[in-house]
């Protein structure tokens, strides 16, 4: 399991953040407090374990605004047990989520389960110590778990995602099969072997094209 650490700056109105190898993610500070429900009071628990349970709706990855997902349903179950040094977040994740299809990229649904673990503990400073182990400041006492659950969601997709067959846009998965068979050395080829892609006849009429397509093509061409 990989737990990212996210670097955070606060510029004007905005609160920027950053993990390795990913792009930007920019909220204004107004957005925060969408996520005020996902912060968990370690220092101030009454009782050695708490358990939470959040539902994860469209709203929350528009917020979330993360590149894997956009859209989806997602039910996570969080205990909180607290030990003699640290605490310990389990989640359980069971959903679905909506991502587009590898093969004509319109949006599919695929199902997301997973089970992970978290060791929280009290320091000076933000810090992550392992895979799974974080540290806070143990002045501020809390954590928001809204970007781990993101997370662990997005590790959950599988690699790869494709409709069932007869399923796919036929428009583009033609266009894109014309396109590989003209690359005799294309390595994408035979993913495109499929009884629901329609290969026309190039005297055919033209079939107008998602605008998607044209995106595609470009990563194609400069492969």
């Amino acid at each position: 399991m990989n737990i990212y650490c996210y670097f955070v700056c606060y510029e004007d109105n905005y609160l920027y953040l950053c993990r390795p190898n990913c792009k930007l993610t920019i909220l204004k500070k107004d957005a925060l407090g969408k996520f005020d429900k996902y912060k968990i009071d370690l220092k101030g628990m009454q009782a050695d374990s708490m358990n939470f349970e959040f539902v994860l709706d469209n709203e929350y990855f528009v917020h979330i605004d993360g590149p894997e997902v956009q859209k989806g349903k997602v039910n996570v179950q969080l205990s909180v047990k607290r030990t003699s040094r640290s605490f310990e977040l389990n989640f359980q994740t069971d959903g679905t989520v909506c991502v587009p299809c590898d093969r004509c990229l319109d949006d599919m649904e695929v199902s997301v389960t997973s089970t992970d673990r978290l060791v929280v503990k009290f320091g000076h400073e933000y810090a992550e110590e392992g895979d799974n182990l974080i540290v806070i400041p143990e002045e501020e006492g809390a954590i928001n778990v809204a970007w781990f659950m993101y997370e662990f969601i997005a590790l959950a997709i599988p690699m790869k995602h494709v409709h069932a067959p007869g399923k796919c846009n036929k428009a583009m998965t033609s266009k894109l099969s014309k396109h590989l068979k003209r690359d005799a050395n294309s390595d994408n080829a035979d993913d495109f072997e499929d009884d629901d892609i329609t290969i026309e006849d190039e005297d055919a009429e033209e079939v107008q094209i998602d605008p998607r397509w044209n995106e595609l093509k470009k990563i194609l061409d400069n492969n």
